[in-house]
């Protein structure tokens, strides 16, 4: 159960102080450092697996869960990762995949055997969305701006001395308009994150939270997700049992995501 405005309340940040590089240059390279940083503790590095489990919650209470099993893979030569999601509960959505790369997203229903691909006003919306949270990437898709220090209390009602980054889109591969994000500053995690659409309002608000060691870095294992157009709604990601794995670049085509054992996996023989 999740109590939004306790959340809320156990977050709140005091004033932001100045940064204490003297130039923009300077400025903007600690940016660049530190959001680059930071994706490496969320993302691995290397082709993987993982398992996600997304609930959500309205005023408190659990209402719909889903679990899925994420493929992810770096691009060669960009650096941007390929996510191949696919449902394994409920019963009902067994099978379903959602494909996810720089260029478009893909749901894959095994009923049909059909591939719809999906729009960039859906993309924002759903469990889709919330999923998206982890596979933004921050350091190539957005602009990094240093805003300053802030000491924040995490989910945890934890103080944070933290960087405060402003991202703003800088490829057709972004998702948002605009990205505010705290980041720790002795270790690089991702505290916190505040996600503005085209229109300039703000979508979503993350906060990231119960790191562990996963394939060499610590990172996090739960994102708690609030839905800033409606206030009722609140969503936890669970994000475990990562393990390396190699993944044919096969797989992140629409065309063969028939061919895919239901639930990922090898292919169909």
């Amino acid at each position: 159960m999740f109590n939004r405005r306790l959340l809320l309340k156990s977050l709140c940040a005091s004033p932001v102080t100045a940064v204490p590089l003297g130039t923009l240059a300077q400025n903007a390279d600690l940016a660049r450092r530190v959001v680059a940083r930071a994706d490496q503790i969320r993302n691995p590095q290397q082709a993987f697996r993982a398992q996600m489990r997304l609930t959500e919650f309205r005023n408190g209470q659990a209402r719909d869960a889903a679990t899925l099993v994420l493929h992810s893979k770096p691009e060669a030569g960009t650096g941007r990762f390929r996510n191949l999601a696919r449902y394994v509960e409920p019963a009902a959505d067994f099978g379903k995949a959602i494909l996810m790369d720089d260029q478009a997203f893909w749901f894959y229903d095994p009923a049909s055997s059909a591939s719809i691909r999906i729009s960039p006003q859906q993309r924002l919306v759903g469990q889709a969305a919330n999923g998206d949270v982890m596979s933004v990437n921050f350091g190539l898709d957005y602009t990094p701006r240093m805003m300053g220090e802030e000491s924040i209390k995490d989910a945890d009602n934890i103080e944070r001395k933290t960087w405060r980054v402003e991202l703003t889109a800088s490829s057709a591969a972004a998702v948002y308009l605009r990205i505010e994000y705290w980041i720790e500053r002795d270790t690089y995690y991702p505290v916190k994150a505040r996600f503005f659409v085209d229109s300039g309002r703000a979508l979503k608000l993350a906060f990231y939270r119960k790191f562990s060691r996963q394939l060499g870095e610590m990172r996090p294992g739960e994102v708690v997700i609030l839905d800033e157009v409606d206030k009722s709604v609140v969503t936890k990601l669970v994000l475990s049992g990562y393990a390396a794995q190699e993944i044919p670049d096969n797989w992140f085509n629409r065309e063969y995501l028939p061919k895919l054992r239901d639930g990922g996996g090898a292919a169909r023989t």
